[in-house]
């Protein structure tokens, strides 16, 4: 059984492409899209739109689709939560963070459709699981499970990972949100994130996803690593009025 797993496009319509051809050559057998599907990216309307298509064409059953944290800040108008501001110069950095985002999500939300919208909003809050015969079970989720905004990352210690997977049953969890592809094995759990597809943060200017591949008890992780045209999203962006070019462009090459 071949498992595809993909997460955290941010609307990077040319990088998605490229994660679907790749995906499809290797014929899997189920898909999951661990969330953060369309926004702080040029085209958050064609990328929900091409999900919605392929998981139609693959087969809802077999494609599933849950949010991020990105996706219900678009639904709701909510915000990531930060703490208090412990000094002045922060409290101005602050600011001009806040007001980044609140012009890239609602950039955002002003480029959807009503079905795009409707789309998202059956999808936040939710998780996936599923049962490999001869394997056991495979858990997926944005963030942690329960929580689509705190961090499971390589720097995150096994007592702080246990804690995040305690109730939940499993020998494999997969995971989105960070950016950046992890392996590890922490108390009978293999915790994996298979990376972002259009704004990788340890591989800049690649299109990331996984492929878990099952034969009886053992599961063959590739985690993938796709080369893409940055440039040409840059214009891309530019050409679509995309209001923070700029910051789109740093994101993208941190440069």
């Amino acid at each position: 059984m071949k498992l595809a797993v993909f997460s955290d496009v941010h609307g990077n319509l040319h990088a998605l492409k490229m994660v679907k051809a790749d995906i499809e050559a290797h014929q899997p057998d189920l898909i999951w899209c661990l969330g953060d599907l369309a926004s702080h990216g040029s085209r958050p309307s064609e990328c929900i739109q091409l999900i919605k298509t392929w998981r139609e064409t693959f087969g809802k059953e077999q494609f599933v689709v849950i949010g991020g944290n990105t996706d219900r800040y678009v639904v709701t108008g909510e915000r990531f939560k930060m703490p208090p501001i412990a000094d002045e110069g922060r409290f101005h950095q602050e600011l001009q963070m806040r007001q980044e985002a609140d012009t890239l999500l609602n950039w955002g939300f002003s480029k959807l459709t009503w079905d795009d919208y409707q789309f998202l909003a059956e999808q936040i809050g939710r998780e996936t699981s599923h049962y490999v015969e001869g394997y056991g079970w495979v858990i997926g989720y944005h963030a942690v499970p329960g929580d689509d905004e705190k961090f499971l990352t390589p720097a995150s210690t096994d007592e702080e990972i246990a804690d995040y997977l305690l109730d939940r049953e499993g020998r494999l969890a997969i995971g989105a949100h960070i950016h950046a592809q992890m392996n590890r094995h922490v108390r009978g759990w293999q915790v994996v994130n298979c990376g972002s597809v259009g704004a990788s943060f340890d591989m800049r200017g690649k299109a990331q996803w996984g492929l878990f591949t099952f034969a009886d008890d053992v599961v063959d992780i590739q985690l993938k690593a796709l080369d893409y045209d940055i440039e040409a999203v840059i214009q891309d962006a530019l050409a679509v009025g995309f209001p923070l070019v700029d910051w789109l462009s740093k994101r993208l090459r941190n440069a």
